[in-house]
């Protein structure tokens, strides 16, 4: 579905319609067609900014079907297969259709074919000289070559992958070694290069690497979601070279060649002993690359930033953006889903349905339809922890969260003392507190079904039978009714005695067990 949100904002940054089209993955004509649609309703991006696509097709496009369309040959394909001897246009015409009908694709007429292939060989010999507009772009790569540094523990020799960025029209340079080529290393690497810049370029020229491109193609590449969030908070966009075209990034391309041979080569004999004493020597030369005076123009990567790109680079925001990671987890029947072994609340609504977890350092954010749902502060330490909020619970649940310790033995009190005798006696009665919660719940259920004189009552005669009653006892007495069972007063051993020996006589004596005389 096309990107509506992403074609607002990026029109807002004061993106051209062809980039646009790049950077989403649609024709200028379906941009055009957006952006129209958008001043006809009054629609800008800080009013669209918080309706999602599905809103914003239907209020452009209410009703209309999405269109079909004719599927393009791989011009590239059939450039390489006229060179072999015997092939012609009329047998790949005849052979991209039957490709077509067997994926249920429509083929373009054989005059459009040929018209394509046309238009691509003569592109493909064709080379562009582009004009880059200060502060317009910047390309970003990792440098073939990377440096090395000293474990002092092992004494291990460790690569080092460099990371290059460059601003496309003056050239100025950033560079940064890493212990790794990982998207956190990538993110952390155009944070850092943005704050050195002291400004954001309004697009992003990456190669097709796994951390930055989920899925590269020719025309309708995937960006990592990760990655596009970074754009987003930077306001910039990312649009990747073509694959197997390092002259769509050559400023980055041709950096990477003169890093290695000033920063990288000229480090050769110095030795580091961590990652943090590397880059400071990278830093060190990278200041004098930049400063170094060009060969075939006056002045130096440094004066062209200054003197023109730095003013034209959009601000950076107050905040700096903040890794996060995706993951996808299904909630449970007791409403949590589980995150690196960590346990997350959300609405009880959506047991059994599929969640989108971002994690950043400290908070966890919870997405459901691309529509945040919760966010909890993150939980570090022993794995099993559970982060749970009252208000994600139902009814019946939340009602029996809200019963402790100290509230269950202040309800016993209000019925009487021998129900908070036996209410502290059940608390007592393990090594941790709540798991006798279940136990002083059903005390106060009974005290629901029954009056509290008689709970009172089954209590005071529990206490007779046992000095540590439980929730079973009780729950018997009112069962069988022996609440109701007035007992006797006490009497005492002696007086008891006495009475016996009146009413029964003297016991058996020695002779009836054959004792002696």
């Amino acid at each position: 579905m096309t990107d509506y949100r992403e074609i607002l904002r990026l029109n807002h940054q004061g993106i051209s319609g062809r980039d646009i089209a790049k950077s989403c993955g649609c024709s200028r004509n379906t941009v055009a067609r957006v952006l129209g649609k958008a001043r006809e309703h009054g629609m800008t991006w800080q009013s669209a900014e918080e309706k999602t696509n599905g809103d914003l097709r239907d209020l452009f496009f209410p009703g209309v079907p999405a269109p079909f369309s004719r599927t393009r040959p791989d011009c590239e394909y059939i450039h390489r297969e006229m060179g072999k001897s015997g092939v012609t246009l009329t047998l790949l015409w005849q052979e991209y259709c039957e490709k077509c009908r067997t994926n249920g694709d429509i083929p373009l007429m054989y005059s459009q074919f040929c018209l394509c292939c046309q238009k691509y060989a003569q592109s493909a010999e064709a080379t562009m000289r582009l004009v880059r507009r200060p502060g317009e772009s910047a390309e970003v790569d990792w440098a073939g070559q990377k440096a090395l540094w000293l474990d002092p523990d092992t004494g291990e020799r460790m690569e080092a992958p460099v990371f290059v960025g460059v601003l496309s029209s003056s050239r100025y340079a950033y560079v940064e070694a890493f212990s790794g080529q990982d998207q956190e290393s990538w993110l952390t690497a155009h944070v850092n290069m943005f704050r050195y810049f002291g400004g954001v370029p309004r697009i992003l020229v990456p190669d097709n690497l796994k951390t930055g491109i989920t899925r590269a193609d020719r025309y309708d590449p995937v960006i990592n979601r990760v990655y596009r969030e970074l754009a987003e908070h930077y306001g910039t966009a990312v649009i990747p070279a073509r694959v197997r075209k390092p002259r769509d990034k050559p400023n980055a391309e041709g950096t990477v060649g003169i890093v290695t041979t000033w920063i990288l080569a000229a480090l050769r004999d110095r030795v580091f002993f961590s990652i943090r004493e590397l880059n400071e020597g990278i830093a060190e030369k990278l200041e004098r690359f930049n400063a170094k005076p060009f060969q075939k123009k006056e002045g130096s990567r440094l004066d062209a930033f200054l003197a023109e790109e730095k003013a034209a680079l959009l601000p950076l925001p107050e905040i700096p953006y903040e890794l996060s990671s995706w993951k996808k987890a299904v909630a449970d029947k007791s409403y949590h889903v589980s995150v690196e072994k960590m346990l997350y609340s959300v609405p009880f609504e959506y047991i059994g349905h599929e969640m989108e977890i971002r994690l950043t350092r400290n908070v966890v954010e919870i997405f459901f339809d691309s529509q945040r749902v919760c966010s909890h502060t993150r939980l570090r330490g022993r794995s099993g922890q559970c982060s749970t909020v009252p208000s994600h619970m139902p009814p019946e649940h939340r009602k029996y969260s809200l019963w402790d310790g100290s509230r269950f033995v202040s309800w016993a009190e209000d019925v009487g003392p021998h129900t908070a005798v036996v209410m502290r006696g059940i608390l007592s009665a393990h090594a941790v507190e709540q798991q006798s919660y279940r136990s002083c719940y059903g005390l106060v259920r009974l005290g629901d079904t029954c009056s509290f004189e008689r709970l009172e009552a089954a209590c005071e005669k529990a206490l007779l039978y046992t000095p540590r009653p439980g929730y079973r006892n009780v729950k018997t007495i009112l069962t069988t009714g022996q609440d109701r069972v007035k007992t006797s007063p006490a009497v005492p051993e002696t007086a008891r005695q006495d009475k016996d020996s009146e009413s029964y006589g003297l016991v058996r004596g020695a002779e009836y067990y054959g004792g002696k005389k």
